[in-house]
């Protein structure tokens, strides 16, 4: 399973407009990094005359501390139209040793690209930098590693900038809303797996210039037609044809569950039950966000998850109908083991995975933030995409389950600077490839003490 990434909290406010099925996803409920001293929440206040009920989704957005990030190496403009770290240049980093990262964050980020190994070894890395052979030496070393975390990485890992540097990140987590298995009063939404009738169709075996390209849909008669969108679904059109997995309490806090694409379901008697994501209808995914923002409806300050739910339960007609605008629907089933699973198929870990563009950063590899908010800035490891995840430097960073996790990943926006970290004698490797490439020369800059 994986996670849903790029239809994250940052897909709230983003639009993917594709009818190409998007990137499998699973748990995303959906991200690492030293624990800083968490700020305490500052009150949000809904629109006038909105009673909201006391439910986690009206939570404030964790107010962050403020940082300045460490400068970018300087680095020549991205070439217009690049499709891959290499294609968007490379700048060799500051010395690992030189960077803020602490002994917590390190151990974390330790733990988790030790858990990615066997999937670095075997991958083919889509974005063209590494190959399985590259990493066998610092997986072995951290297999067998128990001295100091961050001389690990200092030790096998060198830093490149991919481009200008200049990262954006948002954020994710597992959201946890009332539910239960079998329906009951006032459990009443229901979680449905997959449909025995939505069939993918791989379009590359009907042409070659469609390779690598799906999509979904239904048999009507003779004809192949889209499969049924959420207004449909929610009208009753699967009666008969999904399994229904589980009962929410809540259509809106169901709706988040599915831009996270997994979560967990508790029910009154404490009682935990896991989903995670197992398909989709195949129609395109509408950031209700963004159109609610562009329509007017919200203000300033009202663009947060948090300011978005406010919305939908002060105006409960059209909030129904402007979450029907966003046709995507995802399936779901019950998960077993630790943790949601990225897109590697590992459990991934909140302040600790990130969701990245696996053709501009290899799925398993660690990266360091320096953002302008402390929360985000640290060691993090990519084990997981989204399918508003795209281009170099862009992630969503994955902050765990619980009211703590929502209040950080839905007010989550930072900016800074990101290096990845590749095993030492990579960037060498692909200059000599590639000889217009940047040669790792390039003088470090000045790190700031945190």
């Amino acid at each position: 399973m994986r996670i849903i990434g790029g239809l994250a909290l940052a897909g709230l406010l983003g639009a993917c407009s594709s009818s190409i099925v998007p990137p499998e996803a699973g748990t995303r409920p959906a991200p690492t990094r030293p624990a800083p001293a968490r700020p305490e929440p500052a009150p949000e206040r809904p629109r006038p005359g909105a009673a909201l009920p006391e439910t986690p989704a009206n939570l404030p957005a964790r107010q962050p501390t403020a940082a300045t990030p460490l400068p970018a190496m300087p680095a020549a403009p991205v070439a217009t139209g690049a499709t891959t770290a290499a294609m968007a240049g490379l700048v060799a980093g500051p010395a690992i040793e030189t960077l803020p990262i602490t002994s917590d964050n390190a151990k974390r980020a330790l733990a988790a690209f030790k858990l990615s190994c066997p999937g670095l070894l075997r991958r083919t890395d889509a974005s063209g930098l590494t190959t399985g052979a590259d990493w066998t030496n610092a997986c072995a070393a951290a297999a067998s590693w128990s001295g100091d975390a961050a001389l690990f990485f200092a030790q096998w890992f060198e830093t490149v900038q991919v481009g200008n540097g200049a990262a954006f990140a948002t954020g994710y987590y597992e959201p946890e809303i009332a539910g239960v298995r079998t329906r009951r009063s006032g459990y009443d939404v229901p979680v449905y797996g997959v449909p025995d009738n939505l069939i993918e169709v791989d379009l590359g075996l009907f042409s070659d210039a469609l390779k690598g390209k799906k999509i979904r849909g239904r048999v009507d008669g003779r004809q192949f037609v889209p499969y049924y969108d959420r207004t449909q679904i929610e009208q009753g059109a699967l009666e008969g044809h999904a399994p229904v997995v589980a009962w929410a309490a809540d259509p809106i806090e169901m709706f988040f569950l599915q831009v996270q694409g997994s979560g967990r379901l508790k029910g009154p008697g404490g009682e935990v039950l896991r989903i995670g994501y197992a398909g989709q209808n195949g129609r395109d995914y509408t950031g209700i966000g963004k159109l609610m923002k562009d329509r007017g409806l919200l203000g300033p300050g009202q663009t947060s998850m948090q300011g978005i739910v406010a919305y939908l339960r002060a105006h409960p007609e059209e909030g129904r109908a402007i979450m029907r605008e966003n046709k995507s629907f995802v399936f779901f089933k019950e998960l077993d083991g630790a943790g949601p699973l990225g897109a590697m198929g590992y459990p991934v870990a909140g302040w600790t995975s990130v969701a990245a563009d696996p053709k501009f950063v290899p799925l398993g590899a660690p990266l360091f933030l320096s953002m302008d908010r402390t929360d985000a800035s640290g060691l993090w490891v990519a084990q997981d995409t989204g399918g508003a995840i795209k281009g170099a430097n862009r992630v969503d960073t994955f902050w765990g389950a619980g009211d703590d996790a929502r209040a950080i990943a839905g007010g989550m926006a930072a900016r800074g600077t990101a290096w990845l970290l590749l095993p030492k004698g990579t960037l060498a490797r692909l200059s000599a490839i590639q000889p217009t490439m940047p040669q790792p020369t390039t003088p470090q800059p000045t790190i700031p003490q945190p």
